[in-house]
């Protein structure tokens, strides 16, 4: 068996039409989904990835009110631009693009964020309506979890999830997303980390492995059962002499190997990483329908 690639590109590009059709209907009844960025400092990586949700506010039809500051910002005056943009009607959505420069606090900063606005879904309003199953803005990241394994045919109600990982970004928000009594969920699912005694113990009963715990290699194909569904969300830099880089990009399992194990595996990079920008401008687009209906 040879796995099918989740081509989390493709689902991504769908979803980014769908949602310029219906930014386009929003405009002919006057309303424009607004998105706030701040990126403080100068992280070669935040840069690339605000630049990327730049290009996708312009191609879905987002109005984008991006700022970037210097390094040397105060925690007063990164806090001044958050008060500043919960007061704007036009903001629709606010994102404080992590990591901060060390000197700034990022809990107070997200923290400031007015939770109807938070399309990061970080806030612990957000989190908490997130836990108890009620509407709520997802953490993007596992939301384009859920939309890859929905929109890929594969049965999530009843199954054996995995989660590989622990984190507030990903591994707790998607367990649970993915226990949650509703469509496209329902599924039985396990935690595993880096106090778990033997993880490929869970893994190898797993019906879907979702491993997000930032080390290449943590899932092998020993590990998993065949058949399984295997989405990876990590991305790691390793060395490679043969790239004009000297590196190149890999996940958190060995794709080589699991691929000939697996029915559905998503490939690092063009898996799950594009779905990240997509939902944050779903969760935008959300915003403002909610907005305008209030």
């Amino acid at each position: 068996m040879t796995a099918k690639i989740i081509d989390g590109k493709q689902v991504a590009q769908d979803i980014r039409a769908e949602l310029k059709a219906e930014t386009a209907r929003l405009k002919e009844k006057g309303i424009v989904p607004g998105l706030g960025v701040i990126l403080v400092g100068e992280d070669p990586a935040s840069q690339s990835y605000v630049t990327a949700k730049e290009r996708a506010c312009a191609e879905t039809g987002l109005y984008s009110d991006d700022n970037r500051l210097p390094a040397t910002t105060s925690q007063a005056e990164l806090l001044a631009l958050i008060g500043k943009m919960n007061a704007d009607p036009k903001i629709n959505g606010i994102l404080v693009q992590l990591p901060l420069p060390k000197h700034l606090n990022e809990a107070e900063a997200l923290m400031t964020i007015d939770p109807s606005k938070d399309v990061d879904g970080f806030h612990p309003v957000n989190v908490g309506r997130m836990v108890l199953g009620e509407k709520a803005f997802l953490p993007c990241t596992p939301h384009g979890v859920i939309q890859l394994l929905t929109r890929s045919g594969v049965q999530v109600g009843g199954a054996h999830v995995v989660v590989v990982g622990r984190s507030n970004i990903v591994g707790k928000p998607v367990a649970n997303m993915l226990l949650q009594k509703k469509e496209n969920a329902n599924a039985t699912v396990t935690i595993c980390h880096t106090g778990t005694a033997d993880i490929a113990y869970h893994t190898r009963q797993a019906d879907i492995v979702v491993v997000a715990a930032g080390r290449p290699n943590t899932v092998t194909a020993d590990m998993v059962k065949d058949g399984v569904v295997v989405i990876d969300v990590g991305v790691n830099r390793v060395e490679d002499a043969s790239r004009k880089s000297g590196c190149r990009l890999v996940g958190d399992v060995d794709f080589e190997a699991i691929k000939e194990k697996a029915s559905l595996i998503t490939p690092v990079p063009g898996g799950v990483g594009p779905m990240t920008i997509a939902m944050l401008m779903y969760n935008t687009v959300e915003s403002a329908k909610t907005s305008a209906a209030g």
